[in-house]
């Protein structure tokens, strides 16, 4: 799988802008992250899924991006990061999958590069029947303050996916980060090049194991017309977001079972199989 590596690496990079003149590796105000970890998503799940190399290939289904859906029941709406469409040649975009690599600022290998030039065009398409969902989300810092959020919006993610669209798949991602130190976009507001930054601090590994043991609580399922998570994966990060570089760190002992159900890659997998039994002709 290559999405978490391309992540790691493209966050060491300080690409987004902020205030002060300050450049960022990550940003609590930036959806960069998410957009970053969303794309390395769909590039594994292309190269798991020969279904879905085909549907694409045929113009049968394309892409979209902070993409509203409703929820029948309540009338929930949410905007989710990256979900994919069944689609015709004709409704489709310009816009290109793999276009938003300079647009994400991805840093690829001339070996990943390669991959994805093997991979048949998708584009973005006219929002439609909704066949995959995908919510990414992160803890970098402050965990214990994060993880009732982050909980909240995992939640509610899942019921409005499958609120809209009950054979949906839907997928959330967590980047947690397992870094004791992190300077914090919201608490460093000067010129960095004059102060020096204030570092915030994590107790870990227990930081990263309470968001752990929080997102596996969240409701996943087995078969539809049930509520839950039709895919859960988490990504453990190394970064203090200081200029050092980003790196995938391994699980706390503690946490080991949990991170290995719900790892990337049976993520990826458990997606490429319910998309062939959900949707074998697109």
């Amino acid at each position: 799988m290559l999405g978490p590596s391309i992540l790691v690496r493209s966050m060491s990079a300080p690409t987004i802008e902020g205030r002060r003149g300050n450049t960022w590796q990550y940003h609590s105000r930036s959806d960069r992250h998410s957009k970053r970890a969303c794309w390395g998503v769909l590039l594994d799940l292309l190269m798991e899924s020969p279904l879905l190399r085909q549907h694409v290939a045929a113009g049968q289904v394309g892409f979209g991006i902070n993409h509203t859906m409703i929820d029948y029941i309540n009338g929930r709406k949410k905007d989710l990061d990256l979900v994919l469409y069944r689609s015709s040649p004709e409704e489709l975009g310009t816009i290109t999958f793999d276009s938003l690599v300079h647009k994400y600022d991805l840093l690829l290998t001339k070996k990943e590069q390669a991959q994805l030039s093997t991979l048949p065009s998708l584009r973005v398409a006219t929002p439609a029947s909704v066949v995959l969902a995908l919510e990414a989300k992160a803890a970098m810092t402050s965990h214990g303050k994060a993880v009732p959020r982050l909980f909240d919006e995992l939640n509610s993610s899942h019921l409005t996916i499958h609120g809209a669209a009950d054979t949906a798949i839907a997928a959330g991602l967590v980047m947690v980060n397992a870094a004791s130190q992190f300077v914090s976009s919201d608490i460093n507001k000067w010129d960095l090049a004059v102060m020096p930054a204030e570092y915030s601090t994590n107790r870990q590994p227990l930081a990263t194991v309470k968001v752990i043991e929080k997102v596996a609580q969240l409701r996943r399922r087995t078969k539809t017309g049930q509520d839950g998570y039709d895919a859960l994966g988490i990504t453990l990060v190394h970064g203090a977001n200081d200029g050092t570089p980003f790196t995938l760190a391994p699980p706390p002992e503690a946490v080991k079972r949990i991170c290995d159900l719900l790892s990337y890659d049976k993520m990826i997998r458990r997606m490429s199989a319910l998309y062939a039994a959900r949707f074998p002709q697109a």
